[in-house]
C-alpha cells in the first residue's frame, strides 16, 4: 500500500490547520498593544491610560514578563522627567511604543528578552510568549497612591498617579484571562524593572499559577535596610524612608502592607529589603535570582545622590563616583548575607563593564558580564541555571576583577559560535 498520498494529505491538513490558527490570531509574532480600562485602576502618572505590549506564539504556553526600567520621582521636577534619574514616559505610553525607534523600548533592542531574533544576544525565552510591562508611574512599579507635587511651580500643583503596583496586578489579571496557564513563567526586569519584578513576583505567582516560575531581577536591588537604621549603617535608609510615604508602600492599600498581611513570616514591613530573601521563603520551589554590577554608577546615584549633599557637590565626577561606590559596596554584603539561608535564592555579581555606567547586566548584550574566576562566561549562564532547574541555584560573585571590554566579537558571539569549528 502506498502511504505517501495519505502522508501528503495529512501534512497538508496539518499545515492548513496551523495557518488557519495563525490567521485567527493576527497578533502572533508581533507586538500587540493592550490598553487597560480605567475600571482596573491602572493608569500612567499623568492619568493617561496604561498600555503594555504582548508578543504571542501559538507553539508554547511558556511566558517571559519583562518589567521596563527607568528613573523615579518624588517631587514635581523629577516627575516631569528630563534626566537619567527622573521618571520616564512622563507623557504616558503611546500606542506605537514598541515600533517607534525614538521611544524607550527601541524596537525591542534594549534587551534580548524582548526580541524574537536579537542581533547581539540569544536567550531561550525568545521562543516564548513575551510581555513588555511598560513603566510610566515613577515608582519602580510599586506604588499605590496619588501624590500632589508643587515644589517647582507652587501655583500649579501637579497630581501624580503612582500606580505601579496596581498596573502590574492588572497586567497579571489580563494575562490570566487571555493567555494559557504558563508551563513556565519568568519574571525579569532591569533597573526600576528589577525592583518591580521582585516586588510584584508574589502577585504574578498567585494570579497566573504557573507550573514553574523563576525570577531574574537585574540591577534593582532592594538592600537590607531597617527603617530605623542610621545613614552610616545603611546608606539607602534615606531613600527607603522617603518612598514609603510618597508612593504609599506601607499605607492601607500599599504593596508592603498587602504582602505582609498575606505572608507575615516572610518579611518585615520595617525593612523593604526583606522581600529579597522573602520571596525564596514564600515560594521554596521556585528559583529566585538577582544580578547587578559592583560598580553600578546609575542605581547608586539614584539611591544616594539626592540624599547626600557631599556627593551631589563633589568637585569632580571621578570623586562623585568614588563616593557613590563606597556606599554601594557597603550595602552589597548584608544584602547577600540575607539571601544565604535560602538555597533557592542566588546571585550573579560581576565587577563592572563599559556599557551604561556598569548599570544592568541584561541590556543590549550579555557581553562583558563574565566572572572568570568561577568559569562563568556571562550572565547567560545564570539565566540558564534559573530556567533549566538543574542543580543548586547559582551563586557567583567576582572577587578578582578582570578588564571587561565589550568588543564586537563579544557582542556577536552567539551568531559567530556556529561558524567556529
Amino acid at each position: 500500500m502506498n502511504i505517501r498520498p495519505l502522508l501528503s494529505t495529512a501534512a497538508k491538513a496539518l499545515a492548513t490547520s496551523l495557518l488557519t490558527s495563525l490567521a485567527a490570531h493576527a497578533a502572533y509574532f508581533q507586538w500587540e498593544m493592550i490598553e487597560l480600562p480605567a475600571s482596573s485602576g491602572a493608569s500612567c502618572g499623568n492619568g493617561t491610560p496604561y498600555r503594555f505590549f504582548v508578543n504571542r506564539t501559538p507553539f508554547t504556553s511558556k511566558t517571559v514578563v519583562m518589567f521596563e526600567g527607568g528613573g523615579a520621582c518624588w517631587d514635581q521636577g523629577a516627575c516631569k522627567g528630563g534626566t537619567l534619574l527622573d521618571a520616564v514616559n512622563p507623557d504616558g505610553i503611546p500606542t506605537n511604543y514598541m515600533t517607534d525607534w525614538n521611544r524607550q523600548a527601541h524596537l525591542g533592542l534594549v534587551t534580548p528578552f524582548t526580541m524574537r531574533v536579537h542581533p547581539l544576544q540569544s536567550v531561550q525565552t525568545q521562543s516564548w510568549n513575551i510581555v513588555y510591562l511598560t513603566y510610566c508611574t515613577g515608582d519602580v512599579h510599586t506604588g499605590n497612591k496619588t501624590a500632589v507635587y508643587n515644589n517647582v511651580d507652587p501655583a500649579n500643583p501637579m497630581p501624580y498617579n503612582h500606580r505601579g503596583a496596581v498596573n502590574a496586578k492588572a497586567v497579571a489579571k489580563w494575562l490570566a484571562a487571555n493567555l494559557k496557564q504558563p508551563d513556565h513563567l519568568l519574571l525579569t526586569g532591569f533597573s526600576a524593572g528589577g525592583v518591580g519584578s521582585t516586588a510584584n513576583y508574589p502577585a504574578f505567582r498567585e494570579i497566573l499559577k504557573p507550573k514553574k516560575m523563576a525570577l531574574m531581577a537585574d540591577s534593582g536591588p532592594l538592600f537590607d535596610v531597617p527603617r530605623n537604621a542610621t545613614p552610616e549603617q545603611a546608606p539607602s535608609v534615606l531613600l527607603h524612608n522617603k518612598i514609603r510615604g510618597v508612593w504609599g508602600l506601607d499605607g492601607p492599600e500599599g504593596l508592603v502592607t498587602e504582602l505582609i498581611a498575606k505572608y507575615p513570616t516572610a518579611g518585615n514591613a520595617d525593612n523593604l529589603g526583606s522581600v529579597t530573601a522573602g520571596i525564596g521563603k514564600m515560594f521554596p520551589n521556585d528559583r529566585i535570582g538577582y544580578t547587578m554590577f559592583q560598580e553600578d554608577t546609575n542605581f547608586s546615584a539614584f539611591s544616594y545622590q539626592k540624599f547626600y549633599p557631599e556627593i551631589a557637590a563633589a568637585p569632580t565626577n571621578e570623586e562623585r563616583l568614588k563616593m557613590l561606590n563606597v556606599k554601594w559596596r557597603q550595602e552589597i554584603t548584608p544584602w547577600i548575607d540575607g539571601m544565604r539561608p535560602f538555597s533557592n535564592v542566588g546571585w550573579f555579581i560581576p565587577n563592572k563593564r563599559d556599557i551604561n555606567g556598569s548599570h544592568c547586566t541584561t541590556i543590549v548584550t550579555f557581553g562583558g558580564t563574565s566572572i572568570v574566576e568561577n568559569g562563568h562566561k556571562s550572565v547567560g549562564v545564570f539565566l540558564d541555571n534559573l530556567l533549566d532547574g538543574k542543580g543548586p541555584v547559582l551563586r557567583s560573585y567576582e572577587t578578582k576583577p578582570t578588564t571587561q571590554r565589550v568588543l564586537l566579537s563579544d557582542m556577536f558571539a552567539d551568531w559567530l559560535a556556529p561558524l567556529v569549528p
